[in-house]
């Protein structure tokens, strides 16, 4: 009897993290609902800890700055994924890259699908005049629409799913105080514009170190490292977890928190991958561009109304509010109020 062959997808997306953990949500639900299909997930190593539980899908690494960099790379990157017999590519990226890789795969005739950014409506949401200030398709609908438009049928809950992976033995004396909640902090982003100035943030720590909480920094990077230490030592109940885990276990600390502060960064991705929720904290970005956390609620938005926001989409540039960086008009104790409010 003839072996019925499973259908095979490639899945492109190379950075950012933010973006990448976006995909690993989406793939989550492919996954449940699409249980015949294999997905092959081509990344960078650095996101494969996204993508460890979901069923059926293959992770292979692509090294842009190693023996993938260039047009010989990228083809010599096509040479290995042909050995998937993919039915389709699913480029979730649209770069230079991913774009030369799925021209090779058209001239063989497989179907490939590209994602739609959007960048029309962008520009106007983003723009300092006529600006249309309007909710537009979230990042993960247009990573779906994809998928959609490759003939396969899949539905977005946009709902958390909380998974509590095992947590490091390490990280075990963190969670000794069962009677205590515990709060994850993200106070970085890769661009300046993005961060909640540190003195500010550094009274939310103090309020939720004081109110008895487990309050855990993440982070990455010497000088950040250094501002969690100076928290640390600072205020009661607060640990500093930057440099001290790799992102694997990052995630599965990350798992057992019953709320995370994050910045409009990776850091509010990664709560959405393990179903924690997020008061999120948005300056020159704004969560109407579509990139708000998987399950987040727009309630949790810590943000203030402004007829210059957002500027950008990314948060490269600057955004400058009545002669004052926009971040600087929201004031510690709209956190604070939010956290009451939330019990904490």
């Amino acid at each position: 009897m003839m072996e019925i062959r499973r259908p095979k997808l490639l899945v492109l997306r190379f950075s950012a993290m933010g973006d990448v953990a976006m995909v690993a949500s989406v793939l989550q639900e492919f996954a449940r609902q699409q249980p015949e299909v294999d997905l092959i997930m081509v990344s960078r190593e650095t996101f494969r800890p996204f993508f460890d539980g979901i069923p059926n899908l293959t992770f292979h690494v692509i090294h842009p700055r190693g023996q993938h960099k260039g047009l010989s790379g990228l083809y010599r990157l096509f040479r290995e994924l042909l050995s998937y017999q993919a039915n389709g590519v699913a480029d979730l990226h649209g770069n230079i890259r991913s774009r030369v890789v799925t021209a090779l795969f058209r001239s063989r005739g497989t179907p490939v699908r590209v994602i739609d950014k959007g960048r029309k409506e962008k520009k106007a949401l983003t723009r300092t005049r006529n600006k249309v200030l309007r909710p537009l398709k979230p990042t993960v609908e247009r990573y779906a629409d994809v998928f959609r438009r490759l003939g396969y049928r899949l539905s977005l809950s946009h709902a958390l799913q909380p998974r509590h992976l095992p947590l490091p033995e390490t990280a075990r004396r963190l969670f000794a105080d069962e009677g205590a909640r515990a709060v994850g902090i993200a106070p970085f982003a890769k661009h300046p514009a993005k961060i909640y100035p540190l003195d500010r943030m550094e009274r939310v720590v103090e309020y939720l170190g004081q109110k008895g909480h487990t309050v855990l920094i993440f982070g990455g990077g010497k000088a950040e490292q250094e501002v969690g230490d100076r928290w640390q030592h600072a205020f009661p109940n607060v640990y500093n977890l930057v440099g001290q885990f790799t992102l694997q276990q990052e995630l599965a600390v990350m798992s057992h928190l019953d709320l995370v502060i994050s910045m409009d960064s990776a850091g509010m991705h990664m709560a959405s991958l393990v179903g924690v929720r997020v008061l999120s904290i948005w300056g020159g970005t704004h969560p109407f561009a579509g990139f708000l956390g998987y399950g987040q609620r727009m309630e949790d938005c810590i943000q203030v109304d402004h007829p210059v926001r957002p500027t950008s989409v990314y948060g490269n540039k600057p955004c400058i509010c009545d002669g004052k960086n926009c971040m600087e008009l929201i004031e510690p104790e709209q956190i604070i109020g939010r956290l009451a409010d939330l019990g904490y």
